[in-house]
């Protein structure tokens, strides 16, 4: 497996979690499209959508995926929520790399996101009705843009990191 892992799927899916036990499997360098863009912009994300607006952060979000098509070392790469919702991102992903849909219910997100304040999208009332809508919404963007799915509902990161790994060893 000499390219990318690309992990892709709403927020609260385990993208993050489940990117640092691949790498740290396949001893490889793990990168977050989000830390990348806040890093780039010296603020939040929460910053960036209040401060510029949405469009300005997913434009960054674009760039930040033409600079890691262009890296020659095969890296874990956990991308935000919204990363393939533009055709273009969801093209440069499948050509990137192998992309991993870690598909979560709306439940799941809401238990693991409960007290959580640093995410846009999920601001004000009614949480749930967001959550169901965003993902309805988002399955079938991410269902096109990866070339596997793994359900993360009710297993352990390190449970899902190994089901990666035993599917993309037998899609090769």
């Amino acid at each position: 497996m000499d390219r990318h892992i690309i992990l892709i799927g709403f927020m609260g899916a385990g993208k993050s979690t489940v990117g640092r036990k691949l790498s740290r499997k396949l001893s490889r360098k793990l990168l977050d499209t989000d830390a990348m863009i806040e890093e780039r912009a010296g603020m939040t994300i929460g910053e960036i959508f209040a401060d510029r607006g949405e469009a300005s952060f997913r434009q960054t979000e674009t760039e930040v995926l033409q600079e890691l098509a262009a890296m020659k070392f095969p890296a874990v790469i956990s991308t935000g929520g919204g990363m393939p919702l533009k055709e273009e991102n969801r093209r440069a992903l499948k050509t990137m790399g192998m992309v991993v849909y870690l598909k979560v219910k709306p439940e799941t997100v809401l238990q693991r996101l409960a007290g959580d304040t640093t995410r846009p999208l999920l601001q004000g009332e009614d949480k749930s009705g967001k959550v169901k809508s965003l993902l309805t919404q988002r399955d079938p963007v991410y269902r096109e843009a990866a070339h596997i799915t793994v359900e993360t509902d009710g297993k352990k990161p390190e449970v899902i990191a190994a089901e990666i790994l035993d599917r993309l060893k037998d899609s090769h």
